[in-house]
């Protein structure tokens, strides 16, 4: 009987000897994973270093410290984006003018609302929306929680009378119910619109997507070809790093549309951006600067999805912007790069 111990305890120790911890083994593919990396020339990681500081890499999360998420507000959160019953028609979510399946946009040129009636700008992504400095094209919104309580009750889009009509209706679900009470347990009163907007904020603030231009910007000289480095170069030496800059390459500032040459000469309508909302004359054409992130599936473009074309309108974007005229290999260069995105 005692030798069967002994062997048992020999086993045991053997096996446990040989059997590397989860902190062993991440630690050990990161490490093969970087020296099967290929080697980054001096000159490339000067590059790389360069472009680090202009541009940075996308944060791994986009948390807000006065909405701290958890995987049951997380949940929630993606249920609400995703239910039509938030609508007074009951046909309409979130997710109907931001769909997630086609990069967070639903590819029109102003989004179809409540009794069909058209929107009067473009629906922009929600894709990495929740790093944005402010939210929508005229800024009129600090953050994704307070952009959510908008669209439910604005008339043309999911039509719903005032915010309590929308509560009601979550009320009337039990299941929603239990899930407001196990999610804001310690608020007096769970389920509330204000609550709402925070689940789906939590959940927005999940939709950021990390790209191959990051891989490239963490030392991964493979991540672009060639043609798409040569992009790069092409995008800062026409001045496109003006206004699209930071991890968004975007996002991060206000603009005004025309700077140099009137945006009306492309027939684009005559909104006045920002200045609709402040009143002030000099906000008139001042609109948020689009992130160019997954911006090859994002068209329509402009406030206006007036644009179809991405190459047309980046030549568009150089005229009114920058005032330059760009050739034929120009906007294939940045086209290249914006693929990486």
């Amino acid at each position: 009987m005692k030798r069967i111990v002994f062997i048992l305890a020999l086993y045991l120790m053997v096996q446990f000897a040989c059997k590397p911890s989860t902190e062993q083994s991440t630690s050990q593919a990161d490490t093969l994973a970087q020296e099967s990396m290929p080697k980054v020339s001096a000159e490339e990681q000067a590059l790389i270093d360069g472009y680090s500081k202009l541009f940075g890499v996308l944060p791994s999360k986009a948390e807000n410290a006065a909405n701290p998420s958890s995987e049951a507000k997380i949940a929630l959160g993606k249920q609400l984006y995703f239910d039509a019953r938030l609508s007074k028609s009951g046909n309409i979510s979130c997710n109907s003018c931001h769909n997630l399946a086609s990069y967070g946009v639903d590819n029109l040129p102003v989004s179809l609302g409540h009794k069909w009636q058209k929107g009067v700008r473009n629906s922009p992504t929600t894709l990495n929306a929740a790093l944005h400095f402010v939210q929508f094209w005229d800024g009129r919104e600090p953050d994704v929680e307070a952009q959510a309580k908008g669209p439910e009750t604005n008339p043309i889009e999911m039509g719903a009378p005032h915010p309590q009509f929308v509560v009601d209706r979550l009320k009337s679900i039990p299941e929603y119910q239990q899930q407001f009470d196990a999610v804001f347990a310690g608020d007096s009163v769970t389920l509330t619109y204000d609550n709402m907007a925070k689940a789906i904020g939590a959940f927005e603030r999940t939709l950021l997507t990390p790209s191959r231009f990051d891989a490239y910007l963490a030392g991964d000289a493979q991540a672009i070809t060639a043609d798409e480095k040569k992009g790069i170069e092409t995008f800062k030496a026409v001045g496109c790093t003006t206004c699209h800059i930071g991890p968004l390459l975007g996002g991060n500032m206000f603009q005004k549309f025309g700077l140099v040459k009137p945006f009306t000469t492309y027939k684009i309508s005559n909104d006045l951006g920002k200045a609709a909302v402040t009143k002030n004359e000099a906000d008139k054409y001042m609109f948020k600067v689009p992130s160019l992130r997954n911006s090859t599936r994002t068209y329509p473009y402009f406030h206006d999805g007036s644009i179809w074309n991405l190459e047309q309108a980046i030549r568009i974007m150089a005229d009114t912007q920058l005032g330059k005229q760009l050739t034929d290999p120009e906007v294939r260069d940045i086209t290249n790069f914006m693929a990486t995105l």
